[in-house]
């Protein structure tokens, strides 16, 4: 089963982020909880989290570049 890492709403007024780094590399495993990547908002710099336990098995985002709410970052099998 493959699960989707999405820009999560930080806020109320928040449309999009900024993927600063990311934690983790195509082909780690990964645990539910554990931090994937950081994304900046105009207010703060937060921590993406795993939604599954499993393997990071693709990187769609690229780190700089700003993505809308609910867009696809990756992908864990």
């Amino acid at each position: 089963m493959s699960y989707n890492v999405i820009m999560p709403k930080l806020g109320l007024t928040m449309t999009e982020g900024t993927v600063v780094k990311w934690l983790k590399a195509e082909g780690d495993k990964v645990s539910k909880g554990e931090a994937l990547l950081e994304i900046e908002t105009e207010k703060i710099t937060n921590v993406v989290e795993s939604p599954a336990d499993g393997t990071l098995t693709k990187i769609i985002a690229k780190e700089g570049e700003v993505y809308e709410v609910t867009a696809l970052l990756g992908i864990i099998e």
